[in-house]
């Protein structure tokens, strides 16, 4: 995800909506980047501060609005199960960073330019017209 300059920057968050069935945005994101680096729901759940039971609703929300499954459970074995992002899940996450780097920086001078207004400002910065189309 797209780094803030501050803690209270303003930041735009992208979240594509398919009609009734569902949506994925910057949580769901999340969930599948940390059950790529942990090969775990309950692990990236935790990370999450969410139960392993929501984690698992989620990733089966996900697998059921595409055609191929973003996250495969492994079944037990010596080391356990576990969970993998499958290929089609790796390049789902690249595009949906992609697209917010993208949004952040076409609107990095627009949201630099809100945050300069806020009220808790520390400089004071008169405000200027909005661009000219």
């Amino acid at each position: 995800m797209p780094p803030s300059s501050s803690a209270n920057a303003p930041h735009i968050i992208f979240r594509i909506q398919f009609e009734s069935e569902g949506r994925i945005g910057r949580g769901k994101m999340q969930l599948l980047g940390l059950i790529r680096e942990t090969g775990s729901i309950s692990a990236a759940g935790r990370a999450m501060d969410m139960s392993y039971r929501r984690a698992w609703l989620l990733v089966d929300e996900m697998n059921r609005l595409f055609r191929l499954p973003v996250v495969e459970s492994q079944r037990g074995g010596k080391q356990g199960g576990g969970a993998v992002v499958t290929a089609f899940g790796e390049t789902l996450l690249a595009r949906y960073m992609a697209i917010e780097e993208r949004m952040h920086a076409v609107f990095a001078d627009d949201l630099d330019w809100i945050a300069a207004q806020r009220a808790d400002a520390a400089a004071e910065v008169p405000p200027t017209p909005a661009p000219r189309s």
